[in-house]
């Protein structure tokens, strides 16, 4: 199992519908609106490396509003 943190930046005022979008996404565990140099926070669960890639790059780096992401793999 891999557990990586996703950082996501967005657009002004899209955050909250951002949020419930990535909430959406079947490998998102957690997501949450965080005060800082990111927007959301979200936390995922899956079973290779190549899908937390995925997750980011065609989940939730689709997502209409998405200006920037910045993943964190979990090393324990």
């Amino acid at each position: 199992m891999v557990h990586a943190f996703i950082m996501v930046k967005t657009a002004a005022g899209k955050s909250e519908d951002l949020l419930s979008s990535i909430r959406g996404l079947e490998q998102v565990v957690e997501a949450h609106i965080v005060a800082g140099d990111y927007d959301i926070i979200s936390e995922v669960d899956v079973d290779e490396v190549y899908d937390v890639l995925h997750t980011t790059s065609a989940g939730i780096r689709g997502l209409d509003g998405v200006a920037d992401t910045k993943t964190y793999i979990s090393m324990g």
